[in-house]
């Protein structure tokens, strides 16, 4: 563990505030929702299909995917500090880009070119696993998605209102003043925490087969993936079920979609107040089973002919409260097989999760039509919550890092 100054508020000598990490992942998670119960009618704005605009989800996803290992190694080279700084100002531009976007083939560009911000999330992990060991890690880790999650909770029905109040331009312009207000902030306080300059972006490649060699980041890596993947199949397909199947204006889906939010945050606090007491997987553990038990019993109560929104969505607190205690855990145990490769690690886990993901939102898509009613997207993320909990596994009976 490196050693670190005490941390003072706005002084960018000492290690970013908490608040300030909260923020910068936050920005990240509103980045993913705020727009879609706006899809709809983006699609119509835009003279294309729903599919076609639904690339603002899965496409994002994949890139996210992509940049989470370049950022992660990169970060590991040159410094947590002026990575966060570069990305986010990127993000700002690219926004800015969408927002006037002529096109749809040019807002799908600069909505790709947006997944920069990625690396509040990557970056804020490892800056926690250079500061503290992996179970006070995975705590305040536990802290920090709490306070993170309530921003996406509120981004949707943000959005929602939004665009019945004006139009789904206005969710993008919110993204930017945001974005530029944590760049501002970022630059006032996150001081640098990586003790010690790697060897350069190839060496850091080189690094890989220590981390994919290993069972135990195999298994901590795959539950993450499994876990969020639920949640971004409900992402990729919830517009749909929202709109199409229930009939919901943009503000009630944008209710809807906040509510496993709500859950994340209880399980968040679960994590931060006893995964240093209980241990980080069994904490995994337990959230898996919550997720599995609480979608598959959503999925029979639809296929036994009771199927409403309030039952359909209510449920995804289940989801929302097995992640928030899965995730923190999951992530601080992949960021710990190799403490001095925190950074590599934190983005080629985020990249296997969000690569999850990204088909999970398409394969959601896919697969729901009117026809079917909603069953198949609950089926497709009770299964996937259910892969998380026998993900872990893996980690049991190793002892690597």
């Amino acid at each position: 563990m490196v050693a670190v100054p005490q941390v003072r508020f706005l002084d960018r000598t000492t290690p970013p505030h908490i608040a300030t990490l909260i923020l910068c992942s936050g920005i990240s998670s509103l980045n993913q929702t705020i727009f879609l119960p706006s899809l709809a009618h983006m699609a119509e704005h835009f003279e294309t299909s729903y599919a076609v605009m639904q690339i603002a989800v899965s496409g994002y996803l994949a890139m996210t995917a992509v940049l989470q290992v370049v950022v992660g190694s990169v970060a590991d080279t040159l410094g947590r500090r002026p990575v966060m700084l570069g990305a986010i100002a990127i993000f700002v531009l690219a926004t800015l880009a969408a927002l006037v976007a002529p096109t749809a083939g040019i807002f799908l560009a600069a909505r790709m070119a947006q997944s920069t911000v990625v690396a509040g999330i990557v970056l804020s992990r490892a800056v926690v696993r250079d500061t503290v060991g992996p179970t006070e890690a995975a705590s305040k880790l536990g802290y920090i998605t709490m306070g993170m999650a309530l921003i996406p909770m509120v981004g949707p029905m943000a959005g929602g209102a939004l665009d019945e109040a004006w139009n789904w331009r206005a969710s993008f312009l919110l993204l930017a003043v945001s974005g530029a207000l944590v760049l501002a902030l970022v630059a006032a306080d996150q001081g640098e925490t990586m003790g010690r300059r790697g060897e350069g972006l190839g060496a850091q490649l080189r690094q890989y087969p220590a981390l994919l060699g290993s069972r135990r980041f195999w298994g901590y890596s795959l539950c993450s993936a499994f876990a969020s993947g639920a949640f971004f199949a409900l992402l990729g397909g919830a517009a749909f079920v929202a709109e199409r199947l229930f009939g919901l204006t943009p503000l009630w889906t944008g209710i809807a979609l906040g509510s496993p939010s709500i859950g994340y945050v209880a399980g968040n606090y679960l994590s931060g107040r006893y995964s240093m007491r209980v241990g980080i997987d069994r904490m995994a553990a337990w959230g898996c089973v919550v997720a599995a038990a609480g979608l598959g019993a959503s999925l029979l109560l639809t296929l036994a002919g009771l199927s409403h929104p309030l039952l359909f969505f209510g449920f995804c607190l289940a989801l929302g409260l097995g992640n928030g205690m899965t995730l923190p855990n999951a992530m601080a145990g992949s960021i710990s097989v190799r403490p001095d490769l925190a950074g590599t690690a934190s983005g080629l886990s985020g990249a296997i999760m969000t690569a999850g993901g990204a088909a999970l939102s398409m394969l959601a898509a896919s697969v729901l039509t009117v026809e079917t009613g909603p069953w198949p997207l609950q089926a497709l993320m009770a299964g996937s919550a259910a892969l998380a909990g026998f993900s872990l596994l893996l980690v049991r009976g190793t002892s690597e890092g």
